[in-house]
């Protein structure tokens, strides 16, 4: 792939299958299978890798960007989870490409939710969900009741997938100073029974108290820091000094 600024753009998804075929490679797909739990019974169960790090997969998304949405929906239903990590980043660049309108948001957004079930795995929730949803909260002119509506259909649902976007998507109102959402969704999830998701509690927790209000972040704590799972908990008050740490794991 050339890395010039010359370079033919990639016109279908399966210019981009092909080349990401390419750059297989059987040492780094094992490494992949294990570190994203894809054995029997395990969250990422049947997941298909070719083997490419994700700086080899962003290169395909900068020659890619332009791909219409029918064809970043073939890579978003691949099996391989390189080609739907490439096509939900051609997403958040288009969501996020100065001169795109409000009204192409919108449809991004939409479109984004139609096929979050594709996200299946935390890192192409973490590394999606909070770019594009996460962005519609903070800037869309939609009437708040409506980002509600569509948040808490996400937190209801019965996928686990859609439930850690409801969560990691608060992370963009949170660099934006709103901790509105990261309450009522840490609240809501609070005894949800994966570990994915108590680590993504307790990490939107941290980085409310750290990039907001740590004094928010310890009311949040004061109520239900008896009720927390510990690894939410400690994910937390990570930042905290070691004296804070150990009250608020006595709890």
């Amino acid at each position: 792939m050339s890395e010039n600024n010359t370079t033919m753009m990639m016109e279908t998804a399966n210019e981009v299958l092909e080349g990401m075929k390419m750059l297989e490679n059987e040492e780094q797909r094992k490494v992949l299978m294990g570190f994203f739990k894809t054995g029997k019974g395990e969250y990422g169960e049947g997941d298909r890798f070719l083997g490419l790090k994700v700086p080899e997969t962003r290169l395909f998304v900068r020659e890619a960007r332009n791909l219409p949405l029918a064809e970043v929906q073939k890579l978003i239903n691949s099996p391989w989870h390189e080609a739907r990590l490439c096509g939900f980043l051609i997403l958040v660049d288009k969501y996020n490409r100065k001169g795109t309108s409000e009204g192409e948001r919108e449809h991004l957004v939409k479109f984004y939710l139609r096929h979050a079930k594709k996200a299946n795995n935390w890192d192409l929730v973490d590394m999606s969900c909070y770019k594009i949803l996460g962005q519609w909260l903070v800037h869309s002119s939609c009437p708040p009741e409506e980002k509600l509506k569509v948040m808490d259909g996400l937190a209801k649902s019965e996928n686990l997938w859609e439930q850690r976007i409801s969560m990691v998507s608060t992370m963009a109102p949170l660099m934006s100073g709103d901790t509105s959402y990261t309450k009522r969704y840490a609240e809501y999830h609070l005894h949800h029974a994966h570990d994915l998701m108590h680590k993504a509690v307790g990490w939107l927790l941290r980085e409310m108290g750290k990039r907001c209000n740590m004094d928010e972040l310890r009311a949040f704590l004061q109520e239900h820091a008896h009720e927390m799972p510990r690894t939410a908990l400690r994910y937390a008050i990570e930042k905290m000094e070691l004296d804070e740490r150990i009250y608020w794991m006595r709890y």
